[in-house]
């Protein structure tokens, strides 16, 4: 019996209505019970799970802490946000992608800022990401094999272990990894569509990796071509497409119609990467096809 249906008069009560065997009893064990595991090892914990913790009488919980990724840009020809590009500058836009698409995954970031064209300011800008304590350092520019691309350089200087340069994807060729001591390295391309793609398929997954997540890398999804495809080379292809859906549920991919790496607005507009493998032939619209969905 709940007191809403009852009248009070000093000691006494007055029950209105007649009371259902049981209706307001709260058994034990009915939200959970000794042995159930609700909070599995590897799970990134809300706000929720942490009101689930405390009422299972958990006082502590071991967690990981979060990784630190400390981002450095390079370039001379890089202005920021605001500023007027002379001849032979563009606007950085880079590491704001990177910074965010860190954050989402529960990383600490460090803005290293942006590195001359030197060997000299690239190894300081190394050495300042050493010095902060962080897990990742994340170069984005001068990963390629021009005159002013001097990451390497400057990492192979600092004692990198290399695990590889240059990758067969599309975009994203000029791609590096390797440690510095305790300090993983993903060397980014400096085309923005190249950075960020990179980004989203090696640096994400390794920040869940050092978070003690149990899901790591990008799920697949299949889908159908929107749009007939030529035939693809050697390298896996990363399209940005949008997704549109059937009334059936059926999921349609659109490839945007221009795949430049420096092309932001299309990488924006897009909704998921679809994902053609090497020397895939070439394919009609309705062909099934795999898709990465982007962060929303």
């Amino acid at each position: 019996m709940i007191q809403e249906d009852t009248v009070a008069d000093g000691k006494r009560i007055t029950i209105k209505e007649a009371a259902i065997a049981g209706r307001h009893i709260r058994r034990a064990g009915v939200d959970f019970a000794e042995g159930d595991v609700l909070l599995r090892k590897g799970t990134r914990l809300t706000d929720r799970d942490l009101s689930l913790a405390a009422a299972m009488n958990h006082p502590h919980l071991p967690v990981h802490r979060r990784p630190k990724v400390a981002i450095l840009a390079t370039g001379d020809e890089l202005v920021m946000p605001g500023a007027t590009p002379g001849p032979g500058e563009i606007v950085y836009s880079n590491g704001y992608a990177l910074h965010a698409l860190a954050r989402q995954e529960g990383a600490d970031t460090v803005d290293l800022g942006v590195a001359a064209d030197t060997l000299e300011a690239t190894t300081a800008g190394i050495r300042r990401a050493r010095e902060s304590g962080a897990d990742i350092l994340i170069t984005t520019g001068g990963a390629s094999v021009g005159d002013h691309d001097l990451v390497q350089q400057a990492l192979k200087a600092e004692g990198i272990a290399m695990t590889f340069w240059k990758i067969a994807m599309r975009p994203g060729k000029p791609m590096m990894h390797g440690r510095l001591g305790t300090m993983r390295v993903i060397g980014l391309p400096g085309n923005p569509v190249s950075s960020y793609v990179c980004g989203f398929l090696f640096m994400v997954p390794l920040i869940r990796a050092l978070s003690g997540q149990q899901v790591i890398h990008h799920r697949r999804e299949r889908a159908v071509l929107g749009r007939d495809l030529g035939a693809n080379d050697q390298r896996e292809d990363y399209l940005r497409a949008r997704l549109e859906a059937r009334d059936d549920g059926t999921l349609i991919a659109l490839p945007v119609n221009h795949q430049d790496s420096s092309l932001l607005a299309n990488l924006a507009a897009a909704q998921v990467l679809l994902v053609r493998a090497p020397f895939a032939p070439k394919a009609e619209a309705g062909t099934p096809c795999e898709v990465l969905r982007l962060p929303v």
